[in-house]
């Protein structure tokens, strides 16, 4: 069995204290030696977290023995190695960065969908279905027939609903009734917001998957799925499919973006400084650093040793986790 156990858990609950939360969480996810990532806002908390079995299970207990989150639910998987390099606990405006006020995704979210009756739900014809993830996550896997939104960051959503709502558009009225939406995730939060926010904008018949894209993995046998392609998760196994094992994706230390086999055979891959995706983004100041950097991971993997300098700086890999 893997060495390792990973809980990806979210809530979305008031939490007006949750500044004051911050430090005692980080003290005892380290005295435990769980890693990841936690973000607390005063909408709820959220995040993954990795350790051995009886740490994780503590930390969860933990986050339990307050009220507010005495129901939090995660979901587990398993790793052969440690899928983070440290813990960080981060206060946020939001868990999960959607960008518009008054969004209450506990009263105003859409219809769950078990992931046994979504196959059915989204082979309804009529039905749009969107996915919520950003392009990057979209490009090595979704469902049949899905549309993808072309995002960058989940804040940029809003914008293409607006625009999609316009004559014309995929999620224009017809008949004078807007049409049926079925939306997913990786694991439900973005969901959540997303359903919540179409509901503001007149959208009545909205539905999300329970439990997100891994509860459907983890669930739906592969003779019977519609997914297509591997799910993009936000830790070292960088991909997942059916029966959520790791998938055959590795990842680019400079932009975090997934890479194929195929991608590292492209001249533009440099392991550690670029890839076909951001060869072209990155200066040359940049590169220069990753090139130190990925010096410094050659020397400590020859030494058998773990290297922090494998992650990329905090402020890019947090964009990704709440975006």
């Amino acid at each position: 069995m893997p060495d390792f156990l990973t809980a990806a858990l979210y809530k979305f609950v008031d939490l007006p204290d949750f500044a004051e939360l911050q430090a005692p969480l980080q003290a005892f996810c380290e005295a435990h030696d769980v890693r990841g990532t936690l973000l607390l806002a005063r909408e709820g908390i959220n995040g993954t977290i990795a350790g051995p079995d009886e740490g994780v299970q503590a930390v969860l207990a933990h986050l339990r023995q307050d009220p507010r989150l005495a129901d939090l639910a995660h979901k587990e998987s398993r790793a052969h190695k440690f899928p983070f390099y440290r813990m960080k606990v981060r206060l946020k405006r939001e868990i999960v960065t959607l960008g518009v006020t008054g969004i209450n995704p506990n009263e105003m979210a859409g219809q769950y969908v078990k992931p046994q009756d979504w196959n059915a739900l989204i082979s309804e014809p009529g039905v749009v279905v969107v996915d919520t993830r950003n392009d990057y996550e979209v490009g090595i896997g979704t469902f049949a027939g899905a549309v993808d939104p072309h995002t960058k960051s989940f804040s940029e959503l809003p914008s293409w609903v607006e625009a999609q709502s316009a004559p014309g558009g995929l999620l224009a009225e017809k008949d004078g009734k807007k049409p049926k939406v079925a939306m997913f995730c990786t694991g439900g939060i973005r969901c959540e917001k997303s359903t919540a926010f179409m509901r503001t904008r007149g959208f009545e018949e909205v539905y999300h998957l329970e439990g997100g894209i891994l509860k459907y993995l983890e669930t739906v046998p592969e003779t019977d799925s519609l997914w297509k392609g591997e799910c993009f998760v936000f830790d070292e196994r960088v991909s997942v499919v059916h029966g959520l094992a790791t998938g055959h994706y590795d990842l680019c230390r400079a932009c975090r973006d997934p890479i194929s086999e195929a991608d590292k055979a492209s001249p533009l891959y440099v392991p550690g400084v670029s890839c076909p995706a951001c060869h072209d983004k990155k200066t040359e100041e940049q590169k220069r650093g990753f090139i130190e950097r990925q010096r410094q991971v050659d020397y400590a993997n020859r030494r058998r040793q773990p290297h922090i300098g494998a992650k990329l700086p905090q402020s890019s890999a947090e964009d990704k986790e709440s975006s």
